[in-house]
């Protein structure tokens, strides 16, 4: 039986979507880049592996589901995402509260 969980790309990833970037316990999302429809484990992962620039989602997109949780595998809307106060709702991990300081590189500001 396959996994049903969305294809996760990254260097040196783990089972819950930590990279060599961010390995921290609560490092456990990636991001469906806009700009090829897949998901990265972060913006780095993208950087070196995807072979062009990182385009961030319009406010108007942000009912997309761009976000998953690396420990149950929910994809969560972008919205979803910046209202859940770093914690999946469908599981209840924590996700690092340091990654808002990255947003201006997936979503509009």
């Amino acid at each position: 039986m396959s996994d049903p969980r969305p294809h996760v790309n990254g260097i040196d990833l783990d089972a819950q979507t930590r990279c060599m970037h961010y390995s921290k316990p609560i490092d456990v999302i990636a991001i469906k880049m806009k700009c090829c429809d897949a998901y990265y484990a972060c913006k780095e992962c993208h950087d070196a592996l995807a072979g062009h620039a990182i385009e961030v989602w319009a406010k108007a997109e942000w009912n997309q589901r761009a976000i998953l949780c690396g420990v149950c595998g929910s994809e969560l809307a972008i919205t979803q995402y910046l209202e859940c106060s770093n914690q999946c709702p469908g599981c209840g991990a924590m996700f690092n509260p340091g990654c808002r300081n990255h947003y201006r590189f997936y979503f509009e500001q």
